[in-house]
């Protein structure tokens, strides 16, 4: 649904999609008004883990102003200034790290201070992108537009399984006064898979035993495999049991494919076997490879946003299938920046990326041509030199 606008206030209904509606209002200053949200629900209003991403903003903002209802149902929100610095943020274990992380790694460089973010929490949710994924995927797509990674960094200290979490992670990015735009059309064919298997607070066989079914599935397909695994023990392995994997596609175009898959978790009375999970996890990556495009689904809006928000030229990237996400948030680009992608479906003998053989009669997945002009967004907390 379309915004309305009410004396330059955007109007929205409902709960869907207020992390993105949050975020693009931090970077536009446009006020935001939302409704109704959850209304109708025996539980209306704000989740616990909402409210925690806006005390999050509020923290990394200075002068923005929060307005919320008794009930919760009704949010105002006018966005400060960006202002970035050192900060620790609790964040709330409904959800994982991953939520407030990209949103944090969207604003980052156009904060006044360089960001040193200190997140407490899950690592690895069943809801949010890990912390690992965003490390190996999103980072190098932010790499493209600032070119130099002084100061880009993402550690991960602690891990945290859910539903206690006791994971920490810190952040660290540097500030740029403009996005470079980008041209971005081959990710050429996978060269080696790389991946990492996590156990905490479980027997170290199960971290042995997801490897090999892993392992045992890509080897089919490619020879360079090698799957690290961390076995957390003390204070490092957080407050519940639990067990992961993240694997990596790297191909010899520097484009990076992750998938993942976690354990149960701790206390709903279901059994994950080891086997099963590193199979499935292996599945997914060959599900993301076949999609291709130069980026992984998972982080196709953030590279709309920065396209967006680039240099006065034009930007243009191959991408596979359009997530829903990724849909929704070019729709709120449009309504908060006025910017529209122009989008070119692209024939299966147009996408010379493909298979390396030519007689390979595999269906190709739909490739996306997304192009824009860059509004020419300006960081004016940035000195020049």
């Amino acid at each position: 649904m379309p915004a309305v606008i009410h004396n330059d206030v955007l109007m929205y209904k409902g709960s869907n999609l207020l992390r993105q509606r949050l975020l693009l209002s931090t970077l536009s200053g446009r006020t935001i008004k939302i409704e109704e949200i959850r209304s109708t629900h025996e539980d209306p209003g704000l989740k616990e883990y909402e409210v925690n991403l806006i005390r999050l903003l509020d923290k990394i903002t200075n002068g923005s102003r929060v307005e919320l209802s008794e009930s919760g149902t009704s949010l105002y929100f006018q966005p400060g200034i960006l202002i970035g610095g050192q900060i620790t943020h609790n964040c709330c274990t409904q959800r994982g790290i991953g939520y407030y992380l990209e949103v944090l790694l969207a604003l980052g460089p156009f904060c006044k201070e360089p960001l040193n973010v200190v997140l407490q929490g899950v690592t690895h949710h069943d809801l949010d992108v890990s912390v690992d994924k965003i490390k190996s995927t999103a980072l190098p797509i932010l790499l493209k537009f600032i070119l130099v990674d002084d100061g880009l960094e993402l550690k991960v200290v602690r891990r945290g399984a859910p539903p206690l979490g006791g994971g920490e992670v810190v952040f660290k990015c540097p500030v740029r006064r403009h996005l470079r735009p980008l041209q971005w059309t081959k990710w050429g064919l996978v060269k080696r898979i790389r991946g990492v298997v996590y156990a905490l607070r479980v027997s170290p066989t199960m971290a042995n035993r997801v490897v090999e079914s892993a392992k045992g599935v890509m080897l089919n397909f490619l020879p360079d495999v090698y799957i690290n695994t961390d076995q957390c023990r003390g204070p490092n392995a957080g407050k519940s049991p639990g067990f992961g994997i993240s694997l990596l596609a790297e191909t010899n175009d520097k484009t990076f494919y992750c998938a993942e898959s976690k354990s149960s978790d701790a206390g709903t009375g279901q059994i994950t076997l080891p086997e099963d999970l590193g199979r499935e996890c292996a599945l997914k990556l060959l599900d993301e490879i076949h999609r291709g495009g130069a980026v992984d689904s998972s982080f196709q809006w953030i590279l709309a946003l920065w396209m967006a928000l680039g240099q006065k030229d034009v930007s243009e990237c191959v991408v596979g299938p359009l997530s829903d996400y990724t849909i929704k948030f070019l729709q709120h680009l449009k309504d908060f920046f006025g910017v529209m992608f122009k989008l070119e479906v692209l024939r299966v003998e147009d996408d010379n990326e493909g298979s390396s053989d030519e007689e390979d009669t595999t269906p190709s997945a739909q490739r996306i041509k997304m192009t824009c002009i860059g509004i020419g967004y300006v960081n004016i907390s940035k000195r020049t030199l």
